[in-house]
Formats: C-alpha cells, structure tokens, sequence
C-alpha cells in the first residue's frame, strides 16, 4: 500500500515539471529547497534526527545513498526537458534490474525468478523506447533517464540493507544537496507566478510525501519488489500528461510501455497466487 499510494502521487511528476514551464535547473534549485525545509520542520515536530551505523563503511554507504536521491531529483527533471515524459517513465521501469542486480550481488537477497523474468521483460520494452529516442532525437533525455534508474534501484537497495536509520534526514539532506547542486546553474528570482505555484505543490506536498512512503516501503518488501511498483507509473504518467497538455505518446514508447503494463500484471498474479500457497 505505501509502495502504491508513493507511485500514485510520483506519476504526476512529470506533468507537474511540464506545468512549471521553467529552466530546468530552477525547477531542480526548488524543488530541492522546498523538499529540505518541508521535511525539516516535518523532522522538527516528530522529533525525528538521523542516527548513523557505527562502522565507517555503513557511514559511507548512507552518504552514498543521499547522493544517489539527490541525483534522482535532478535526473528526473533534466529527463522530462529533453525527451518526451513518457521516454522517461518508461526507462525508469528499468530500476527494478538494478535494485535486484545490487541485491543479489551487495546484499545476497534471493530475488525470485518470476521478477527476474518481469525485469527481463521489461528491459525488452525499455530497449524499444530506447530505439525510438534515437530516431527521434531524444538519445540525451533517454541516457538521463537510464542513470535514473541506476540511481533508484541502487538507493533503494542501500535503504534496504539499513531498515533501522530514519528516512526524512536522508531524503532532507538529499534535498539541500541537489539545490545546491543547481545554484551555479540557476536563476532562481525570474519565474512566473504560475511556475512558483507549481514548483511549491512538488516540493511542499507531492514530492516528500511520495519519496518517504516510498522509502518507509523498503522496511517491508525487498527492493526489487519495490522498484518493480514504480513500473506504474510508467502507465499513469503519460496519461496525465497526454489528458492535460496533449503531449502524444511517440509509436515506439507506446509498444515498450503496453510490454511493461502486461509484465506487471503477471507478475502481481503470480505474487498473489505464490503467497496463496
């Protein structure tokens, strides 16, 4: 549930960075501003503080972690403003290989055949979105979207080998560090009211709400698992784009991303019938 209702409020993402109708390094300056404060005095009235591992190596690795959500935000952003929202989310759906590739092999997790066998699926489809991002001109949003998704499925398997640290300090200090990431890029004081408005509903509300459920998420399912839920939004992103701008879903992206949808489907068939039994 925190997985579903996490991809729900992400599939408006993309819609949201188009409505902003801003430079992309301002929505990036923003956002990650906005995400800082909000989870900051979130953090304030919980009493929530980050408590580290004891050993260094583990101290390393949740550095890592922030710098990898941290990427997230800004790769997502650069993604959608130079290729269409669908080529972005329908890549992104590559992010289950990797968190189970990084499982397997960091955290000795076993991932079960039937998800090697939906992400084997779904990379098919991610490669024929990739064809057509190079017929189109879109080969520098379609690579920003694949280390995306690099980035997603190795955070969210460092989130997992550590259930017990606090997510908010994480994704708080991941937002300073991708607004500090823009502030050499950016000019933040030039944007119309409408791309301030639109940038606040992100990083106030839709943006910290869905990134700590999902978060929270890695406390009871593998990362894989997690990931794979995001293949949802593969499906609903382009919806709410196509509805409300018109944006059309290019030939090629609409073939990987039907590939995607049958291949969650089956897979949360077998999930279901598996714990059945």
């Amino acid at each position: 549930m925190l997985a579903a209702g996490a991809v729900l409020l992400i599939s408006f993402d993309a819609l949201l960075v188009r409505l902003a109708d801003a430079p992309h390094w301002d929505i990036v300056l923003w956002r990650g501003t906005l995400i800082a404060i909000t989870l900051a005095v979130w953090m304030l009235v919980s009493g929530q503080r980050l408590h580290m591992p004891a050993g260094r190596r583990d101290r390393w690795l949740i550095v890592l972690s922030v710098i990898m959500l941290s990427g997230n935000t800004t790769l997502f952003v650069l993604s959608v403003s130079y290729t269409a929202a669908a080529n972005t989310v329908v890549i992104l759906a590559a992010s289950p290989f990797f968190a189970a590739l990084f499982s397997a092999l960091f955290l000795r997790e076993r991932v079960p055949l039937r998800t090697w066998l939906a992400i084997a699926t779904a990379m098919a489809g991610v490669i024929v979105v990739f064809g057509g991002g190079m017929r189109g001109g879109t080969a520098l949003g379609d690579f920003f979207a694949m280390t995306l998704a690099v980035t997603v499925g190795g955070h969210l398997t460092i989130l997992r080998r550590f259930p017990a640290v606090p997510r908010l300090p994480l994704i708080c200090l991941s937002g300073v560090l991708a607004a500090l990431t823009a502030l050499a890029f950016a000019n933040p004081l030039s944007l119309s009211a409408q791309s301030y408005a639109v940038i606040a509903v992100m990083g106030v509300a839709q943006m910290p709400l869905a990134t700590v459920m999902l978060a929270v998420a890695t406390r009871y399912l593998p990362s894989p698992e997690v990931s794979l839920a995001l293949l949802l939004e593969t499906v609903l992103a382009p919806i709410w784009v196509w509805w409300v701008l018109g944006e059309a879903v290019p030939p090629l992206t609409a073939v990987g991303g039907a590939l995607i949808l049958m291949t969650v489907a089956v897979h949360a068939m077998l999930a279901l019938r598996e714990e059945k039994t």
